[in-house]
């Protein structure tokens, strides 16, 4: 491997809902990480590879850090982020361009504590109307902290993408790959298929959607060139059930048609997905369930 080759390891972190995951995949040029308008879509950290040439850039998906983590399970996605920091190279800042709050300034305070160096990303400067008010905004945030540099973009454009990835492969350190060139993610299949039915039910159930949903995946095997998939949805109410199954259970049909498409797209092979909602009280307290979910408690 040239010594002029450059690979390591970058957090993309930020508030919930400003985007991050939405950026990950338009980097990766592909689907990976789940994406909703809602808060909290990500909910542990995933892994993405991008191999450019010489240069491998291996990116950290990390939740939004939460404000106020009165449950057991935004503790524990808090702690994705923080024990995610001290192992990468450098971290990209998400934030919403003209939007600062208090979540943001939560990102900030943990910043601070760590040496890294950080670029921010302003995200959604497309959605800007006043773009005279945009260059005293960057220049405030500038002067909270010591960022190595400011990219304004919108993650959705691929010149955007592009001069992001040309900033930051400057910051990495000379090395080896970390990872063969065709490595995408250190998640496994069964992983992204929980995460796959789950964004299906934040989109289509919206503001109806508890929180205190998760997915399991109770069955994963091959049978000749098909994936057969068996799906648990989790609620915390018996209320709950019903909203998820809809009526004569049209909504779970439709969950799981959308989610098995975006299967085969992704694993590349035919799938049966079978989908089940039920109930287990308070799963969000409970240190066994959140463990079989992937939660490091």
């Amino acid at each position: 491997m040239s010594p002029s080759s450059r690979s390591g390891v970058v957090a993309i972190v930020g508030r919930p809902n400003v985007g991050k995951s939405t950026l990950l995949n338009h980097i990766l040029g592909q689907k990976l990480s789940i994406t909703s308008r809602r808060p909290q879509t990500t909910r542990q950290h995933l892994l993405g590879v991008l191999t450019r040439g010489r240069d491998q850039i291996v990116f950290v998906d990390t939740p939004g850090l939460q404000l106020r983590p009165g449950k057991r399970m935004n503790r524990a996605m808090n702690r994705e982020v923080e024990t995610v920091l001290p192992g990468v190279d450098l971290v990209l800042f998400v934030v919403e361009a003209l939007r600062w709050t208090a979540a943001d300034e939560n990102v900030l305070r943990l910043l601070r504590e760590c040496d890294l160096p950080v670029l921010l990303v302003v995200n959604k400067v497309d959605r800007v109307q006043e773009r005279e008010r945009l260059l005293p905004w960057i220049e405030e945030r500038v002067r909270e902290f010591g960022y190595r540099e400011v990219i304004p973009l919108c993650a959705r454009r691929k010149r955007d993408v592009e001069h992001l990835l040309e900033a930051l492969i400057r910051y990495l350190p000379e090395g080896p790959h970390l990872y063969p060139e065709d490595h995408l993610t250190d998640r496994s299949e069964r992983f992204l298929a929980a995460e796959i039915v789950r964004e299906k039910l934040m989109r289509l159930l919206g503001e109806e959607l508890p929180y205190s949903v998760g997915v399991s995946i109770e069955s994963f095997h091959e049978q000749g060139k098909t994936l057969h998939i068996d799906a648990v949805i989790w609620v915390e109410r018996p209320g709950q059930k019903p909203i998820i199954i809809g009526h004569q259970g049209r909504l779970l049909k439709k969950i799981g048609t959308q989610a098995r498409r975006d299967m085969e797209r992704l694993f590349g092979r035919k799938v049966m997905l079978h989908t089940w909602v039920k109930v287990r009280e308070d799963w969000t307290e409970d240190e066994r369930a959140l463990k079989q979910l992937g939660f490091d408690i």
